[in-house]
């Protein structure tokens, strides 16, 4: 079984800036509600999207947010082909949809996409992607075994 989290760095760097304007806000005009409540907002955020953990296990590949929120299980037979991407900046962080498919991401441009058979991808950022890469790869070839004759068919 494969399993990593990566940690938020950037979202936590980000955070901590605008903390620190809300520090000094508070400090200049006292804890009005408002920026209570925007306090409150912000550590929900930290909170909910403080890392990306990746679980690869014998059946399945599932992946989910900071608690294991917003995340997504999918079996391996619905998996068409994985490999090993960069994301752009405009790809972003956390989750969202774009013209390659579903990216869910904290950090880094690196990142594994998953073609499901359906049409649909995901692209899931890590900063482990060789380890990410392998243990996928080592079930869907099990999977699906007529597309691991064909790939070593074709490299003879």
């Amino acid at each position: 079984m494969y399993q990593h989290k990566q940690y938020a760095i950037f979202i936590f760097v980000i955070l901590g800036w605008i903390g620190g304007f809300i520090a000094l806000a508070w400090n200049l005009i006292g804890a009005d509600i408002p920026l209570m409540v925007f306090s409150a907002i912000l550590v929900l955020v930290a909170f909910l999207f403080h890392g990306l953990t990746i679980k690869v296990n014998d059946k399945t590949v599932s992946w989910a947010f900071g608690p294991g929120v917003f995340g997504k299980t999918v079996a391996f037979d619905e998996i068409e082909s994985v490999r090993a991407v960069s994301n752009s900046f405009r790809h972003g962080i956390g989750l969202r949809i774009t013209h390659d498919g579903w990216v869910y991401s904290v950090s880094g441009f690196s990142a594994v996409e998953l073609a499901m058979k359906d049409g649909t991808y995901y692209r899931l950022g890590t900063n482990d992607q060789d380890g990410l890469l392998a243990a996928l790869k080592l079930h869907i070839t099990e999977a699906l075994p007529e597309i691991s004759k064909e790939a070593t068919s074709e490299a003879e």
